[in-house]
């Protein structure tokens, strides 16, 4: 399955810019749907808020936590009428919610900073992903043990992706032969010296049914290290419905951490939602996904924890890179307030 092909491309959020000219303005959630007239002496069931999350792909693992929320109440008991809308390569998730056709919405952490450097005041609120799944493959048996040894190879990698930009400056990779990646892995499969980017969530189950041996750098290695499975929102449906954003979030943390170890129960949902998973897939991309989401700073914080240290580190690597004209306050880049124990 081709994956997210434009994750933290700085022409992908100039294109969002230029989507929302004209976008209307209006975020409030719809009117709630009509009830059933209560039987007399009844009283009358509080309705729900009927609210839209866009996450960043179709249906997968990587949305586990949401899809669990969703499977066991929680979001109704925050008073909640969810909807989960898939994202895909064609949907711009951070467009969809800048606009008010979805309160809610799933994005790398370089692409909310991205996205306000070119005026979209998107404003995060959670992070899945302490440890991005993004990661460099190679074959398997090529002398490749740090980003410096990429130099030579045939690069395949998203035009204009943002740790990509990146690695090539920190890691000195001026020799390079790039090629836009386009979803096709037969450019990466028939050169055993290429290398491409990928998944650790998925890659490494797809190459394995292709007979293919493979290994990996992992994008957080090589110092970039941005929250993936950011949810967002937008800082004018934050300030107008803090009540709403409240429970919103911690209905999706009680989501991720049940998921954590009741995934087999959830993934059938998932499956629902995207037919072209198999149950062996979803397992392995649940399986592989934990250590990112529930490892380092969520071990002492919790899942979805964020810090400034981490917000300001990444807006000052695209600064230096040249991708954010100007670097803002990280503190108008996202909130903790609504997580377990923020401020």
């Amino acid at each position: 399955m081709i994956r997210r092909l434009f994750h933290g491309s700085l022409t992908t959020v100039m294109v969002l810019f230029t989507l929302l000219v004209g976008c209307s303005p209006a975020e409030k959630p719809a009117a709630s749907q009509q009830t059933d007239k209560p039987a007399s002496g009844v009283s009358p069931e509080k309705k729900l808020v009927p609210i839209t999350q866009v996450t960043n792909w179709f249906a997968e693992p990587e949305h586990g936590g949401q899809y669990a929320a969703l499977a066991k109440g929680y979001y109704k008991e925050a008073g909640l009428d969810m909807k989960i809308q898939s994202g895909g390569p064609q949907i711009s998730h951070i467009q969809i919610v800048a606009s008010g056709k979805a309160q809610f919405g799933m994005a790398q952490a370089d692409e909310i900073l991205l996205a306000r450097d070119q005026g979209i005041p998107v404003v995060a609120l959670a992070a899945i992903f302490q440890k991005t799944p993004q990661a460099i493959m190679f074959h398997k048996g090529e002398p490749i043990k740090s980003f410096e040894d990429l130099n030579g190879r045939l690069s395949i990698i998203a035009s204009g992706s943002a740790y990509w930009e990146y690695i090539k400056k920190a890691h000195k990779l001026d020799k390079v032969s790039e090629m836009a990646y386009t979803g096709q892995m037969a450019p990466f499969i028939n050169d055993k010296t290429a290398v491409i980017q990928s998944y650790i969530t998925s890659d490494p189950f797809t190459m394995k049914k292709q007979n293919l041996d493979v290994d990996f750098l992992m994008v957080h290695d090589s110092g970039y290290q941005p929250y993936a499975g950011v949810l967002f929102t937008t800082e004018k449906y934050l300030k107008e419905n803090p009540e709403i954003v409240k429970g919103y979030i911690q209905a999706s943390m009680k989501g991720w951490n049940y998921y954590k170890t009741n995934y087999e129960e959830i993934n059938p949902d998932i499956g629902k939602a995207n037919p072209d998973l198999s149950k062996e897939w979803m397992t392995f991309g649940a399986e592989a996904e934990m250590p990112l989401i529930f490892g380092g700073d969520a071990e002492k914080g919790g899942v979805g924890t964020m810090t400034k240290e981490r917000w300001y580190a990444l807006s000052s690597q695209l600064f230096e890179i040249g991708l954010l004209k100007k670097q803002e306050p990280v503190e108008n880049t996202f909130t903790t307030q609504f997580l377990s124990g923020g401020k």
